[in-house]
């Protein structure tokens, strides 16, 4: 199954990486105009929308997608995205719904759905539904992660360094939890304690001056 946090999500590209992206994209569209009904090739036109951000591009697609097929997993699970970044949230959460009717409990789609809620101002529904999932999947640092940022967002600080500490210790390797934590912990004033989660960032290979910022604000409180 594909995940919500994918590479291609927020991605930063080199201007040389764009605009191969951007051939792709012309290949397979021009593909397409021979093979309309191949819903293999759209999703992959789909894939190459999203990393350059054309939303209605990837949405216009993918209601073909599930036009062919109303049952298409991955067509579901992109559209819920695509529709979260219009802002097109009820549909969203509509197709979020029918992949779990289609796949009850799958992950992603229990965590899009919590995330989107969130997003939604659904407070108490998304802190819910990230409860239950982090019980489900208490191996899961993405599930610890997800939960201290909904709570960050509601000001839950404490939690929030808690979960962030949780994500980090089962998967070391992703310091934006050990920064994260840390961001937490200047706003309630532990200054060495977020000093040590910084050293030990750039221990781990994290550039120094990316954390620039984070250092002034222990200096300045």
């Amino acid at each position: 199954m594909i995940s919500l946090f994918c590479g291609f999500c927020g991605l930063t590209m080199s201007a040389q990486e764009n605009a191969g992206l951007r051939d792709s994209l012309s290949a397979a569209t021009e593909l397409l105009a021979y093979h309309p009904d191949s819903i293999d090739l759209r999703l992959k036109k789909v894939r190459w929308n999203i990393q350059l951000k054309q939303w209605q591009y990837a949405k216009d697609d993918l209601d073909k997608v599930l036009f062919l097929d109303n049952r298409n997993i991955a067509g579901l699970f992109y559209r819920a995205y695509v529709n979260q970044q219009l802002m097109r949230y009820n549909f969203a959460r509509l197709d979020y719904n029918n992949l779990l009717t289609i796949v009850p409990g799958n992950f992603e789609a229990q965590l899009g759905l919590a995330l989107l809620n969130q997003k939604d101002k659904h407070y108490t529904e998304a802190y819910d539904q990230i409860n239950v999932l982090v019980e489900a999947h208490p191996d899961s640092a993405t599930a610890y992660a997800a939960r201290a940022g909904i709570e960050k967002d509601r000001g839950m600080l404490e939690l929030a360094e808690y979960d962030y500490g949780k994500a980090f210790e089962l998967d070391r390797k992703n310091i934006d939890y050990l920064i994260n934590r840390a961001d937490i912990r200047i706003s309630l004033c532990r200054m060495s304690e977020a000093r040590r989660d910084l050293d030990l960032a750039t221990k781990l290979g994290y550039p120094r001056p990316a954390l620039t910022e984070f250092y002034r604000r222990l200096r300045k409180k």
